[in-house]
């Protein structure tokens, strides 16, 4: 599988990064997972101290073990599980993500993580003195790259200018190209790579589409109504490229953006991975199918997203 670089950090990304939070919680199932990723050539997987309170990382450290020095190992902090564990609290203080850190190095059994990300973030947010967190975490080693997954164009325009970080983790598919407004522009001028999640868009940019359509128009995709989204993929569908599928196309698109770094999809059975992995692996998209998509679909804003 193909590799791109991390913002400018040196560190290599395979084009197809595992999402590790659909694994589960039962280890043999997560350790298949993990498993079929190497087998398939994926390098990059993504995890967060959030997902099953801190339970996901040991799974995601316990089985790349053995294979440390041939993998990047992603994960987040920001979100602080209250003490019942029922809900969360945010905390970007400087404190916090510097012992965040830590103890995920602790659950994922490792040295030092590839790409350390604030799960999160606003403008209320001490941006400076996260970013001194950051900032010392990697001069003391224990982090080889930071970043953000953020959504928030406000939010990644300023660590873009005030911080050092190299990658930016969002929401991005043919029906969701907010990115393309804002975004990505900033991102590309200033050497900083994306990691897009969500790349079939809940499933609909799939040939399971039409199963997934009730419920997925409801999902954050309101800037089509439920007849706009059937009449996109319905026309993508009808007029594939030979030699394409849909959910390939999904994930050709994101990557063609000179900003995409790799393409985060999540799995929770070995079946769905290696279809993930078949995808992503078709021929890189023409100019004409470039075009041709984006002249099907739309762009929006980030109405709600601003502070």
């Amino acid at each position: 599988m193909n590799t791109r670089e991390i913002g400018q950090s040196g560190i290599f990304a395979s084009e197809l990064g595992l999402g590790c939070m659909s694994i589960g919680t039962e280890e043999k199932q997560a350790e298949a997972i993990l498993k079929t990723a190497l087998d398939e050539g994926i390098t990059y997987f993504d995890t967060a101290d959030l997902y099953d309170f801190g339970l996901n990382e040991q799974l995601v450290g316990k089985t790349l073990h053995s294979v440390r020095d041939q993998v990047v190992i992603a994960t987040k902090a920001g979100n602080r599980w209250t003490e019942s564990k029922d809900s969360w609290t945010w905390d970007a203080s400087k404190t916090y993500i510097k012992e965040a850190a830590k103890q995920s190095l602790k659950r994922l059994g490792i040295d030092y993580i590839d790409l350390y990300q604030l799960h999160g973030g606003t403008l209320d947010d001490p941006i400076d003195e996260t970013i001194e967190a950051f900032e010392d975490l990697k001069a003391e080693g224990f982090i080889r790259a930071y970043g953000i997954s953020s959504i928030r164009p406000t939010v990644i325009d300023q660590y873009v200018k005030r911080s050092n970080l190299s990658n930016v983790m969002m929401q991005y598919s043919i029906l969701d190209r907010r990115p393309e407004v804002q975004a990505l522009p900033i991102l590309a001028e200033n050497g900083v790579t994306v990691a897009a999640r969500g790349p079939v868009a809940f499933g609909l940019l799939s040939n399971q589409w039409r199963d997934k359509l009730p419920k997925a128009s409801k999902k954050g995709l309101n800037w089509y109504n439920e007849a706009e989204l059937e009449t996109v993929l319905s026309t993508l569908e009808k007029n594939l490229p030979e030699g394409r599928t849909l959910n390939g196309l999904a994930f050709r698109y994101v990557l063609q953006h000179p900003a995409a770094a790799t393409v985060v999809a999540g799995a929770s059975s070995v079946e769905q991975l290696k279809e993930n992995a078949r995808a992503v692996q078709e021929a890189a998209l023409t100019e004409e199918e470039y075009k041709w998509i984006q002249d099907i679909s739309k762009t929006a804003d980030y109405d709600a997203h601003r502070l």
